[in-house]
């Protein structure tokens, strides 16, 4: 079962290896950037229609995101993204 915890987890790991900053996603997705911060520090969940709009302003497969995986990458990208402490 996937928790917001780790979708937000997996965000946050999108957004870093994206390179590009929360305002950039913000106008891209069409929210403000505080919506963006609030993703990732959890004190918000996003609609499932801005979810699907971050996965395509990131490349994401929406799976990759409501799947829990045990790849080797995938632990290692969320590892990183649970230490990382500021985004852009």
């Amino acid at each position: 079962m996937i928790t917001n915890e780790q979708i937000r987890v997996k965000l946050v790991a999108a957004i870093r290896n994206s390179g590009l900053t929360q305002t950039e996603i913000a106008k891209r997705v069409g929210v403000i950037q505080s919506s963006i911060g609030q993703y990732l520090s959890g004190r918000a969940m996003s609609a499932i229609d801005t979810l699907a709009n971050l996965c395509e302003v990131l490349d994401l497969d929406a799976n990759d995101i409501f799947a829990y995986t045990n790849f080797p990458i995938i632990k290692k990208l969320i590892r990183q993204a649970t230490t990382f402490t500021t985004i852009k």
